[in-house]
């Protein structure tokens, strides 16, 4: 292990431009902010924002989720970002409108969940 550095100080990156992957499940919303290439560089759940169970999948978690995220972003020197939506989760909408309440500029808004052409066989109906 000559010359390598493990668990030090790492750099900020001025990173102007990015993509924001919000996965929105029934259970929970991820918010991941990365540069173009798809390195990542931070990202947020509903679990850190301090919710619990079923609240980590309600609209106010996601809206909290996006604006930490953004927040973290933006001292990474993020303006413009390309929003990723994936997911069927509550937290879509209220997500994209956090990011652009916190001040960065939404360029792009692109779905992205996959969608079977008759694939696979769906799960049992649910009877409540």
């Amino acid at each position: 292990m000559a010359g390598s550095k493990r668990g030090g100080k790492r750099e900020k990156k001025s990173v102007p431009k990015g993509i924001a992957h919000i996965s929105a499940t029934f259970n929970n919303t991820h918010v991941t902010f990365s540069d173009v290439k798809g390195n990542v560089i931070c990202w947020g759940t509903g679990g850190t924002q301090a919710f619990k169970n079923s609240r980590k999948s309600t609209p106010f978690a996601a809206q909290l989720v996006a604006e930490a995220a953004s927040k973290k972003a933006m001292e990474a020197g993020m303006r413009e970002v390309e929003v990723n939506l994936n997911g069927p989760g509550s937290g879509r909408e209220s997500a994209v409108r956090a990011i652009q309440q916190a001040g960065i500029k939404i360029t792009l808004i692109r779905d992205i969940t996959p969608i079977p052409h008759n694939g696979c066989r769906p799960r049992k109906k649910r009877r409540i």
